[in-house]
């Protein structure tokens, strides 16, 4: 039985979703006005998680993400800069290259990370008329004003609002959350479209009922995930910045213009952490990006990926170069133990098949239980291990059942190689000058065999005077 937490009832519930067999997924997507940093992708990697493990239990996944294109003020209270302008600005291009630019980066890292794409990007730039529409239909219900050159949703007239926050409204104070906007009737109240622009020569602007201008940032999330995914879907996922203010914002002005509910699941990834404890950020120059992590960790792309879901995806994960280098030693054990089973060649029959059911059967039961990839993980190795304490008696039989069994754990994963290419002879030789070293107790010339080896693709794993040579 599949059970997820659900932020709205701050509850572990069975899931069961609105059409059988069938989840419809909505991901907050990104800003595209500089790159992703690690955080940021960390999230990513959670949302992937649940994607693959609804694959795993045989649904049929819709899956929707955003990408915002379209200036927003930096602050999800409507203050602060725009941040496309202010990425032209910094890099002296036009607001539609920047966005083209850091798109494709985006997409570049989810590759990198064996992150599956979505069924539908969906760009807020080609979706403005779905959000005027939005907006107009608030308006006609009574849940929107205009004032002063933009129009403001009411959050007056929805009782519910905050629910998702748990907020209570008595206790918001005029300027408590945001600086005081004498165009509101409520603190709490937030623009669906702006037609007077804070900033001067504004490129992203439309045409509209209200006059030139450009939506919020609110709006466009609830406009394209009913074009794509209907009025009431399965789950919506995010950060967990966006419980107080995006998504409450988002619930308000959705539920309001349909009359329904909306979203039945709403799942939330912690954040990750420096380790000041501060969240990673965008605020100065020096965030990470994977390809600095990668480049400065000396990992793979898997390496970060298995660090980036080890922990519970509802827990912070404190960042440190050691724990990268230790989830890249932890993913080059996993690929020399694939090509240990690779390199069995002894005919028999099946033995393992208990010790491979029991540990499957774990790994299942914590992944069913909210995802508890803490939990998850250690049937892997306990695999592992036990299979490495009978190796001498493997058959080729065992062997490929282990394998079967590994690509269903890694179609959740996604970060072994099951690469069974031929070890170049070049990789063998460099071996054969490391185990002499080894022999000789050189190690320096061990280790420096070791560094060239791997700068080539490949790892070694040393178990026993035996050395295993798989590709990285």
């Amino acid at each position: 039985m599949l059970k997820l937490y659900n932020t709205m009832t701050r509850t572990v519930e069975e899931f069961k979703p609105i059409t059988e067999n069938e989840v419809k997924i909505y991901a907050c997507g990104p800003t595209v006005y500089n790159y992703a940093h690690i955080g940021n992708l960390r999230t990513y990697v959670f949302e992937d998680v649940v994607k693959r493990w609804l694959i795993y239990r045989g649904y049929k996944i819709n899956h929707v993400m955003n990408i915002t294109d379209v200036g927003h003020l930096t602050s999800d209270a409507d203050e602060g800069e725009d941040k496309m302008e202010k990425g032209a600005k910094r890099e002296g291009k036009t607001v539609w290259e920047i966005a083209e630019h850091y798109t494709e980066a985006f997409k570049n890292d989810i590759k990198k990370l064996n992150i599956l794409e979505p069924n539908t990007w969906a760009k807020a730039t080609e979706h403005i008329q779905e959000m005027i529409d939005m907006i107009k239909t608030l308006e006609d219900k009574g849940f929107a004003y205009y004032s002063n050159g933009n129009v403001y949703f009411d959050t007056s007239k929805y009782p519910e609002y905050g629910k998702l926050a748990k907020l209570q409204l008595d206790d918001l104070k005029e300027g408590a959350r945001i600086k005081v906007d004498k165009n509101k009737r409520n603190a709490r109240d937030f623009v669906l479209w702006f037609t007077k622009s804070k900033f001067e020569n504004q490129t992203m602007k439309w045409d509209s009922p209200w006059g030139t201008g450009y939506p919020g940032w609110h709006i466009e999330c609830s406009a394209m995930s009913i074009k794509y995914l209907s009025e009431h879907f399965d789950i919506h996922c995010g950060g967990i910045d966006h419980i107080t203010v995006h998504h409450p914002n988002e619930i308000a002005q959705t539920e309001c213009a349909t009359g329904k509910k909306w979203v039945n699941w709403w799942m939330h990834g912690a954040w990750l952490v420096m380790e000041d404890k501060t969240k990673m950020s965008k605020s100065g120059d020096g965030f990470l990006t994977l390809d600095k992590v990668l480049a400065e960790s000396g990992a793979t792309p898997e390496g970060v990926r298995y660090f980036l879901m080890s922990a519970h995806y509802k827990q912070e994960l404190k960042f440190k170069w050691d724990s990268i280098k230790t989830a890249q030693k932890t993913v080059d054990k996993i690929n020399n133990f694939v090509a240990l089973m690779n390199n069995i060649n002894v005919e028999g029959d099946l033995k393992v098949k208990q010790i491979v059911n029991n540990n499957l059967q774990g790994f299942e039961t914590s992944l069913d239980n909210d995802l508890n990839m803490t939990l998850a993980l250690p049937y892997l190795f306990k695999m592992m291990t036990e299979i490495n304490s009978i190796k001498e008696t493997l058959t080729i039989t065992d062997a490929k059942y282990v394998i079967e069994t590994l690509k269903k754990m890694n179609s959740v994963l996604a970060v072994i190689n099951f690469n069974n290419e031929e070890i170049p002879t070049e990789i063998i030789e460099l071996v054969k000058k490391r185990n002499l070293a080894r022999q000789n107790k050189d190690w320096a010339r061990s280790d420096e065999l070791r560094d060239l080896i791997k700068e080539k693709g490949y790892s070694i794993q040393d178990d026993g005077g035996k050395t295993t040579v798989s590709k990285l």
